[in-house]
């Protein structure tokens, strides 16, 4: 079963900021001209508008293999989306520098960069412009029981603001291409996923 590139839509904050979410470190960054925006980027077992399921475990175990990208300041995303499997850094627009399950649902914090493609991303929140944040990553996918399952070799990529306004619930764009195996992952990022998934079976 060849892997397709999955992509998943969900609306932030009012006006892209949670402000029970933010440190008072953040409030600062934020007082002196920074922009952090908050809110739900993903969800388990839960069926999107289109029938698309990912199971807790996958989700967690992706979650936790992401969480080494945002500790190591790598966990960058792009404004649109690209129909890759790679992250262009002339179009990165910001960085995730939080990210948390919160029940099924996956938190975060997303830090606006100072780049051409952040500046524009300031300038829509700026203006009032509904978000939405959208998942990123390569995966296959079967059918079970009228829905349709993300297989357990989901690797989540990142994420990506879009231009389409969201709704609050999620809605799906469809695959545009099929991808084989990609070098997406650094061979450090492969070890620290098998590592993980190791660890996963024992606890």
């Amino acid at each position: 079963m060849s892997k397709v590139l999955l992509r998943e839509y969900y609306e932030l904050c009012e006006g892209g900021v949670c402000q029970d979410l933010l440190t008072e470190a953040e409030k600062r960054f934020v007082a002196e001209g920074g922009m952090i925006l908050s809110g739900i980027m993903q969800k388990a077992d839960t069926q999107n508008g289109n029938g698309r399921v990912y199971p807790a475990r996958v989700l967690m175990r992706e979650v936790e293999n992401y969480k080494k990208l945002v500790k190591e300041r790598r966990a960058l995303g792009e404004l649109d989306h690209p129909d890759d499997s790679v992250i262009n850094l002339r179009n990165a627009s910001h960085m995730v520098t939080d990210v948390w399950f919160e029940g099924k649902d996956v938190m975060g914090k997303v830090q606006v960069l100072n780049t051409p493609s952040g500046n524009i991303l300031r300038s829509l929140v700026e203006s009032g412009v509904k978000l939405g944040i959208s998942s990123r990553g390569m995966g296959s996918v079967s059918e079970s029981q009228g829905a349709t399952v993300v297989e357990d070799d989901f690797q989540l990529i990142c994420f990506d603001f879009v231009s389409e306004p969201s709704t609050p619930n999620a809605f799906m764009m469809r695959e545009a291409k099929e991808f084989g195996d990609s070098n997406v992952f650094t061979k450090a990022d492969k070890i620290n996923r098998l590592l993980n998934d190791i660890i996963g079976d024992y606890k």
